[in-house]
């Protein structure tokens, strides 16, 4: 069985007046305001997947700043979930600025059938100590149920492009090493902390860090896949 986890999904609504979605979200609109920034429903991504021999596809929305954006797009997720039994495993966007409200947001989305929690990503400031306390039970219960976590990361040097977030790299290891027992997906190789891994005691605090292969023909050579495999 081949699973891809790390697709992202978007509500008619949102790709046919991405201009007024634009307008509400300054990092929705530094990724998607280019015309040539192409969404896709489910519809589209179940097409993908048939032709390309794919079982289940991880679905995730957009990182939004607010909550009724994030919750607008989460139940799209299952929506689209229910149209396709068996074939998308939801992943529900939680904002680590309002920890309250992705306390419930989480259980309303668990309870229709959400399996996990991202895309976290960071793009118009860096993810900072503060953000991970605010999360912490929700955090904590992540960890005690092993909900896996997908967090959006990137390499601070080479070229700049839309996303490319500010958070350092350590930042990523300090959040590992708080909470060692959750499974945590990196998205983008990790934003090059998988080549840390030749460290011991790195590679033994990450053993349930996992990391995805996505945007890989932008970032690196072909080689990363030989490379990364023997690393990890």
């Amino acid at each position: 069985m081949i699973i891809d986890c790390h697709t992202h999904i978007f509500p008619e609504k949102i790709r046919k007046d991405r201009e007024t979605f634009c307008r509400k979200d300054e990092g929705f609109s530094s990724i998607y305001h280019p015309s040539k920034s192409k969404m896709i429903g489910v519809e589209d991504l179940i097409a993908s997947m048939d032709e390309s021999g794919i079982e289940r596809s991880v679905v995730c929305g957009f990182p939004w700043s607010h909550p009724d954006l994030c919750s607008f797009h989460n139940d799209y997720l299952t929506e689209a979930a229910s149209r396709y039994p068996g074939r998308l495993i939801v992943f529900v966007t939680l904002l680590f600025s309002h920890p309250d409200w992705s306390e419930k947001e989480w259980d309303r989305k668990r309870k229709e059938g959400a399996e996990g929690v991202g895309e976290i990503a960071f793009y118009r400031q860096a993810m900072i100590p503060l953000h991970i306390q605010a999360m912490k039970p929700l955090l904590d219960q992540l960890e005690r149920e092993k909900i896996p976590l997908l967090m959006h990361t990137n390499e601070r040097i080479g070229h700049p492009y839309p996303g490319k977030g500010p958070t350092p790299l350590e930042r990523f290891y300090e959040f590992i090493l708080s909470y060692p027992d959750l499974p945590i997906l990196l998205a983008h190789w990790g934003g090059g902390l998988l080549f840390y891994e030749l460290m011991p005691e790195v590679a033994k605090s990450t053993k349930n860090v996992y990391y995805d292969t996505a945007a890989s023909p932008f970032l690196y050579s072909q080689k990363i896949y030989r490379v990364a495999r023997e690393i990890v």
